[in-house]
């Protein structure tokens, strides 16, 4: 909630203060003065290890079929010079090379993923058409308008500074481009909500947990969910940064949604 705002401060510095106040109060660990930022970076160097057979086996393996969708919509747009922020281990990255004549480059705050990352290329002799460098999402390395496409998945919500992240994302597109957005939702279905959340806040925690060796990292995952800027608002967050057109779609019943904002 803000309030208290003095009159003279403009409606997009709202927005700032606001996305500050609920992007600082959901962190891995609460009990840290660490930075949102270091912490997410710490605990993605940790999980690194573990992150894909979890990001697979705790999904059920759907994750698969979304990230398709977000090629095929990217594909729509004909756009071959593609920036995939948040990368991680390159998943999306390397979905988006099944595009004829594409070159990526993948970004990523966690030189831990970034280097599970790159073994995934070597394997797959794509070193050729993937880029992976380390790059902090809110200050990207790169000059406006260099990408014909920019995609996220699940990385968003990790952001510290969702507007600046979304911001610098817009900055590097070119006009026309899309950013296509991935990230989780909550469902709106009230028996199907009752056990994705009982699901979220109890067994995925659980799970993760043994299998991660990390205490914070799939605790942290529901909570930072149930704050995330989702549907409509999501829209609006992203038209304040200069999107022109933004809709979204859910899928999976709601368990995650993908945004197309166009710059």
């Amino acid at each position: 909630m803000c309030l208290l705002i003095d009159s003279s401060v403009t409606a997009l510095e709202i927005a700032y203060i606001c996305n500050f106040i609920v992007s600082s109060q959901v962190k891995p660990n609460p009990n840290s003065d660490a930075s949102k930022k270091q912490q997410v970076e710490e605990m993605f160097d940790n999980i690194s290890p573990r992150y894909d057979f979890l990001n697979h086996f705790l999904s059920l393996g759907v994750d698969y079929s979304w990230r398709t969708k977000v090629r095929k919509n990217v594909n729509s747009f004909g756009a071959k010079h593609i920036l995939d922020v948040a990368t991680g281990t390159a998943d999306l990255a390397i979905e988006m090379t099944k595009i004829e004549g594409s070159n990526i480059v993948g970004v990523d705050i966690s030189q831990g993923m970034l280097d599970f990352g790159q073994i995934k290329l070597n394997q797959k002799n794509l070193t050729s058409r993937i880029r992976l460098t380390q790059a902090d999402s809110e200050k990207l390395p790169f000059q406006e308008g260099d990408f014909d496409a920019v995609t996220v998945s699940f990385g968003v919500r990790n952001f510290e500074n969702l507007l600046t992240g979304l911001a610098e994302m817009h900055r590097v597109l070119k006009p026309g481009g899309p950013m296509v957005v991935l990230e989780f939702s909550k469902p709106t279905n009230p028996i199907f909500s009752r056990l994705y959340w009982f699901y979220f806040k109890n067994i995925l925690p659980l799970m993760g947990k043994l299998l991660s060796r990390s205490t914070n990292a799939y605790t942290y995952l529901p909570q930072s969910v149930a704050a995330f800027p989702e549907g409509e608002e999501f829209v609006q967050k992203a038209k304040s940064v200069g999107f022109s057109h933004v809709t979204y779609k859910p899928l999976t019943f709601g368990i995650c949604t993908m945004y197309t904002c166009v710059k």
